[in-house]
Parts: structure tokens; sequence; C-alpha cells
């Protein structure tokens, strides 16, 4: 089905949902759809899944009272082999809830907490995995992207997982930071080489703190402890994110990755979007990220999902273990979100930086009583050279609404900076009203793209994906 069959204005009495239309808007069917049709030359060394996840509301019965991050989880894919863009798949991860509202069978028992994972999809281990944050497990899928159960590392995983995973390429070990609101603490854990969870450590922290995202470095777990707190009454009340924005105090926690005590540092109040990367600088601790100014509402301000009180930016922190500081510095004030280096740095001292700008998410996020931030804001990729401290943009018309940048190293290439980069963009134009996957050069980054690859439906704006190179 097209988007002009799935675009519907969804309204409840209360005036529009920003995150339920437009480029937001869910799609209704599952699409199987080979030999697309390519604008370019698709590079032949592109061999293997671009993959995409986000949440996509399988039906939604009170359009008020729904809210944009928990809607199911649909994982995206195109498959590209030989120069050829081969096949475009859509799926719903079959959590139980989604089986049931699919008239289908959940095959054996579902686990507790059991959601269709929306918010990251990678690859480990030559598996697929959908992921989310505080309590479900992860989903496997294989590489059609069907789901083939809920994965808990060879029963090693006691308890929640995470959303955001950081895998070290030198160590082969997979780092995740997970909470839930009834614990006294959030847990590190580590997948090793075996592909097995070593014991948990337990970190002490007040108030249930919402961890969407942390960093890692070759010598340190890097925790970010934001306050956006668990709300027990307003969860019993019904709400369906219960967390709220509060005065506690922010903090920055060093735990080493050899073992021992975290070391907190008190900082000023933002919130913590996403990681760029952070790495180990002699006596000090580097640390890149998106923030939005505080306070931020994770629940929403009746507008159908998170509500921010200005736009998010491109900051750095830089910890100074001697002088037991913090230093913040802004990088780049452009609106801009889900950062990404080449994965093979995390941890490690990088160069090169890629960012996104739409929008329609900024206008969607800052959308409180009819009062939208500028409308001149546009869509554009960022390339940042973090060496430098200058920046290229890619743009693209007022129609589009880009979204992650995913960077893949090419074959052979000598240079942390040498690939491709890979990110849909939904077109609104009236010829096809569709999702293209835009592959551009990362040498040319503000050049004409190498292909643009036209897919048969859209693919909402959603959170995040990953390159799934063939072996």
């Amino acid at each position: 089905m097209m988007a002009s069959h799935t675009r519907r204005r969804l309204r409840g009495e209360s005036g529009a949902t920003p995150l339920l239309e437009g480029a937001f808007a869910p799609v209704t069917e599952e699409l199987t759809v080979f030999d697309l049709h390519v604008v370019g030359r698709v590079p032949r060394d592109l061999d293997g899944r671009y993959l995409r996840n986000g949440p996509n509301a399988l039906g939604v019965e009170d359009v008020r009272a729904h809210h944009w991050m928990i809607g199911d989880g649909m994982v995206h894919g195109v498959r590209l082999r030989g120069g050829r863009a081969e096949w475009y798949r859509n799926r719903w991860v079959r959590a139980s809830p989604v089986t049931a509202k699919l008239g289908e069978t959940y095959p054996g028992q579902a686990p507790p907490d059991d959601f269709a994972c929306n918010t990251h999809v990678i690859p480990y281990q030559g598996r697929i995995l959908a992921m989310q944050e505080s309590g479900p497990l992860p989903y496997e899928l294989d590489g059609e992207l069907n789901t083939v159960r809920p994965y808990d590392f060879c029963g090693t995983l006691q308890g929640a997982f995470a959303a955001h995973t950081k895998y070290d390429t030198v160590a082969d070990e997979l780092h995740a930071i997970a909470y839930y609101p009834t614990w006294d603490h959030v847990r590190h854990l580590v997948i090793d080489r075996t592909g097995r969870a070593r014991p948990a450590t337990r970190i002490p922290v007040a108030d249930a703190p919402m961890m969407h995202d942390f960093a890692l470095t070759e010598k340190h777990v890097v925790i970010v402890d934001v306050p956006i707190t668990f709300d027990g009454a307003a969860a019993e009340a019904g709400a369906i994110v219960p967390y709220v924005w509060n005065d506690r105090p922010m903090r920055i926690g060093l735990l080493p990755r050899t073992g021992g005590t975290t070391r907190w540092f008190e900082i000023d109040p933002v919130y913590y979007s996403h990681t760029l990367n952070a790495y180990d600088q002699g006596d000090t601790v580097v640390l890149e990220y998106i923030g939005f100014p505080a306070p931020f509402y994770a629940a929403g301000r009746a507008t159908g999902g998170p509500s921010a009180t200005g736009a998010p930016t491109l900051d750095r922190w830089t910890i100074d273990l001697r002088a037991d500081r913090v230093r913040s510095a802004r990088l780049d004030d452009r609106p801009q979100e889900f950062p990404r280096i080449n994965e093979s740095l995390v941890s490690r001292r990088h160069r090169y930086a890629y960012t996104a700008s739409t929008a329609e998410m900024w206008r969607a996020y800052e959308a409180v009583d009819g009062v939208c931030p500028d409308e001149k804001l546009t869509n554009y990729l960022v390339k940042h050279d973090m060496l430098r401290g200058s920046r290229q943009l890619h743009r693209f018309p007022r129609g589009a609404a880009v979204s992650e940048p995913v960077f893949v190293p090419r074959r052979g290439a000598r240079g942390a900076g040498r690939g491709r980069r890979l990110r849909p963009v939904v077109r609104e134009r009236p010829d096809r009203g569709a999702t293209d996957l835009v592959i551009l050069s990362a040498q040319d980054f503000g050049g004409h793209p190498l292909a643009r690859v036209q897919l048969p439906g859209r693919v909402p704006l959603g959170f995040h994906g990953s390159w799934i190179a063939d072996a």
C-alpha cells in the first residue's frame, strides 16, 4: 500500500497528533518487493542489508492516549548485492501482543515484559537483534526479517536489557546499561566473546531514572544520570510513559571497566539523548553527545510523543579526573539528532561524525498548543570533522524527511572516513509519495548521491538502524 493510502490524519477530540501524521504516520501493511528501481549506481562493494527499526502502531484505539515511543516495532530492510537492490521488506516484530492483533499464534510461552522492540536493530555474532529498553528481551530476526524468538544470550541474561549497546571491536564485547522502574540501581551488562552475559555490575542510583543511552571508552563505562525519573503515582493512574522531569541533580558516573567504584561528577541539567562517542585522553574522558535543553518531557505535553523545550545540539563534556570537574562545550548549535560514527571506532578517538536534521521532527517535538519552531527549519545531514572543527551539509528538499545516517566502511579502504552513508529519506512527492534509500560517498558528502533506491512504500520516521554486511 502506497503512502497516499496510509497517510491519514489521526485526531482525538483535543486536536492533531503530529507523531501519527505526515512522515510519522504508521504504515498498515507488510510488503515484500524484489528488484527495486535504482537511480544512479549502487556500489558493488555494498553486500548486505540495511535495516531500520521504529514504532509503527498496529491499530490505535484512542489516539489521545497513544504515545509514539510505545508503538509496535517494525523493521524495514533493503538487500543490496552485486550493484543491485534485490529486495525491500517491512515486518512487525512478532511479540505476543502483535501476534494477537494479527490473529496469529505466538509460538511457546511469551517472556515477561513482552514487547515488540521498536528502538534499534543490530547485528551480533551472526544474529539480528531488535532491541528495547527497560524490560523486554531482544527479539532475534532472521535474514528476511521474520521473528525467530526472544533472545537471552544463551540463557545468561537475567532481567532487563537496553535499547542502545556499545560494541568494542578490539575486546569483542557488547556492553549495555539496563534500567527498570522497580530497581534501586542500574546494571552494567557485558556480553563476552562467547556470546554469554557476565554477572551484571549493579550501580546504585536514586529515584529509578530513565537511562536511554550511555558511553564507553577503553577504560571506563560512562553512565549519565538524567533527572527523568519513574513516577509511581502516574503509573498507577495508567500513564503510558510514567516518567517525569524533576529537580534532582544531574550526574556523570565513571565506572572502571576493570571493576571498582563509580566516580560521580555533578553537571548542569540537560536531556542526554544519544551518544556520539567517548574516549580517554590523558587525564580526561571526552564524551560527545546530542543534548536537549532542560526540562525535557519524555511523556509529552499533549503531542502524542516526547516534548522538548528547545532544539537538540551537538555538545561535548570533558571530564577532568585530576581537577575533579566537567567542562561543557557546544560543538554545533544547528538542530540535529541521531549521531553516528564508524562503529569500529566506538570507545576510541574518532575524526568524523554524522548527524541528521529533520524539520518535521523538530516541529512535532516542540509543537505545544499549536506553537511550532521556526518554519524555516530544513532537512539535511551533517558531516563533522572533529579534528578541524569543520562541517559539511548535504541538504534535502523542503518536502523530504531524513532519518539517521549509517556509516558503511568500504572494503579494504584505509582511513576511518572512507566509506558510504546510507539513510532513508521520506520523499513527499506527488509522483511517488514513498521513501528513497539514499547512498552518499563519505568523501564527496555534499555532492550528488551515488544512488537512490526507490522503495515501494513509506518508511515512517523512526529510530535507529544498522548495516549488516554479508560474511
